[in-house]
């Protein structure tokens, strides 16, 4: 038995064998045959056994992500079925009589060098489904376990050093019952999507890929941030009843479900999730969620071959839009860049992305990607309560600027006969200093304010939330965080407008008395963080908090705000 510490990521108890999601060694010898039949019977092997796995992926992903996810399978299973690519493979075989790995890897690799160097972007995106498709039948050539948590058949805990959004949108919940990684924080993707499909990780461990090997049992503890490697009889019986207690917790919460938000004195809040997908929607309804408070678009864009179209995006937008019925929906327009790369975009590469060409920078010199978003949205907004988010905003003039496009595509659809609805609020994520600092001026142009403290205090803070050795600068309850929000909240209300959260703050159980007492109007967190964020807001007496606040901001540490916060609480 072997206990690792990490951070709790998504609430829960998994118990199951580990499953490693790791890339395979395909390192091989180029060797000379005697056989080439033989050798192209072993290709062709490789193949049909690809092809299987390809169409099982995208069958999975189509079920669950929706048909926009499940191209690039499409787009894979045409590579791996194209004669242009597998003749040159099976001729090299026969005239040079070599292994089919080594003809594999020639022939692959003049593919993917020739499409990389063309003009057109759309066929340098060619080049990387000829190598991920070619990756495969290699793995299977040499008989190494290639793995794609969608074909995941069996109760398993995935083990990675971390793992990608596309990578943890293909993890079917039937089967995956909890995942822990090497690197990672509770504002990473990771466990952001952990939290959106309702499964116990823990991330941050540093060792968990080194400590474990195939088929060892572990248990991952969600709650409190542990991982047990091979635990004892004793020990599991111990977890099984933290499980039980913990389902049973969630019976309780689950009373609350159409209940809304009130403090102890009666004083009303909202409660909003925050998506990836129009299938976490489900997810929202079923948690008590009373809006959408972060629709994150940039999941439309990611783990496809190129731009989703006009269509793609307003059928998924219409789609959460219908779901959500007459409660609200704040959608973000795509925010790539930082950790999130999309491969066709052809960013530059930068020193420091997270401070570099991202976000609304991006859409705004790249009007050919974020019109079509924008006209998508304004096309769904007939069928719903739309609000439209702009991230990363610095300056009055982006967010002039991208309100004038809006504007401006608004009238093109209206000229056009497209129904358009009259009722769309726009507004900003607060995330860099600067804007909070100014709120005053920004609140009376924008009609509201959803505060993104993932990366306002990662800014704040000169700390990468992304880095464990400077994780301890990562403090939501340091004074200057909390200063910044109060700056935010008073703004927008000074002006009449309201003003939400949307960073994983705003589902801490240690923020949220803090958030009550400066007034936040709208609190958006992971859907399953909704009933216990409600069960708590309804013992909390905002009024006396609110008295507090001025003590709240005069003190100077981080530990000093906790330590009145629980004080609050506990009394």
């Amino acid at each position: 038995m072997k206990k690792l510490n990490g951070i709790a990521a998504s609430s829960g108890i998994a118990i199951a064998k580990v499953y490693e999601l790791k890339d395979p060694d395909l390192n091989f010898e180029k060797t000379s045959i005697d056989n080439p039949g033989q050798e192209i019977e072993r290709l062709e092997s490789a193949l049909e056994v690809s092809r299987q796995e390809l169409e099982k992926i995208k069958a999975h992903t189509l079920k669950e992500l929706g048909e926009e996810h499940a191209e690039i399978f499409s787009a894979h299973l045409l590579v791996l079925g194209d004669p242009e690519l597998i003749n040159p493979i099976k001729d090299k075989i026969n005239d040079d009589k070599v292994n089919a790995e080594a003809a594999l890897d020639e022939v692959a690799t003049m593919f993917i060098e020739m499409f990389k160097a063309m003009d057109n972007e759309y066929m340098r995106e060619r080049a990387a489904d000829i190598h991920d498709v070619t990756k495969r039948v290699m793995s299977h050539l040499l008989q190494v376990t290639f793995p794609d948590p969608a074909l995941i058949d069996e109760q398993v805990i995935v083990i990675a050093r971390d793992l990608t959004p596309s990578d943890t949108a293909q993890l079917n919940r039937e089967f995956v019952k909890g995942f822990a990684t090497d690197i990672g924080g509770r504002t990473s993707h990771s466990a952001i999507m952990a939290r959106s499909l309702e499964i116990p990780a823990v991330v941050g461990t540093k060792e968990i890929t080194g400590a474990v090997k195939k088929d060892d049992q572990i248990i991952v503890d969600g709650i409190e941030g542990t991982v047990i490697i091979n635990p004892t009889e004793e020990e599991i019986k111990v977890y099984e009843a933290k499980q039980a207690a913990f389902a049973k917790q969630q019976e309780e919460w689950a009373k609350l479900k159409d209940e809304p938000t009130f403090s102890a004195d009666g004083e009303q809040v909202e409660l909003a999730a925050n998506i990836g997908t129009p299938n976490d929607v489900e997810g929202v309804l079923n948690n008590g969620g009373e809006g959408v408070g972060l629709y994150r678009t940039e999941f439309l864009y990611m783990g496809n071959s190129e731009l989703p179209s006009e269509d793609v995006q307003f059928e998924a937008y219409k789609a959460v839009l219908e779901k959500m019925g007459d409660k609200p929906v704040v959608v973000r327009t795509l925010d790539v860049g930082g950790d999130k790369e999309i491969s066709y975009l052809d960013m530059p590469h930068e020193m420091n992305p997270f401070l570099g060409f991202r976000a609304i920078r991006f859409c705004l010199e790249n009007e050919h990607v974020f019109r079509p978003q924008l006209r998508a949205l304004l096309r769904a907004s007939a069928y719903g309560n739309l609000k439209i988010m702009f991230p990363m905003i610095a300056t009055l003039e982006e967010f002039r600027q991208a309100k004038a496009l809006l504007l401006e595509e608004t009238d093109n659809l209206k000229k056009d006969g497209v129904k358009v609805s009259d009722n769309i609020e726009v507004g900003i994520m607060v995330e860099i200093p600067s804007t909070a600092v100014i709120a005053k001026q920004f609140a009376k142009e924008v009609d509201f304010f959803s505060i993104g403290t993932n990366d306002l205090i990662q800014y704040t803070m000169a700390a990468d939330r992304m880095n464990e050795q400077v994780s301890y600068l990562y403090q939501p309850y340091h004074p200057a965080i909390l200063n910044l929000v109060n700056n935010v909240i008073e703004a927008a209300h000074a002006e009449g407008k309201w003003a939400g959260m949307c960073g994983e703050m705003a589902g801490d159980s240690t923020a949220i008395p803090l958030l009550l007492a400066l007034g936040l109007d709208e609190f958006s967190m992971s859907a399953t963080s909704i009933l216990p964020a409600r069960t708590q807001i309804l013992s909390l007496n905002k009024k006396e908090l609110a008295a507090l606040k001025d003590e709240f901001l005069s003190l100077s540490t981080a530990e000093e705000v906790v330590a009145l916060a629980e004080k609050t609480i506990n009394k």
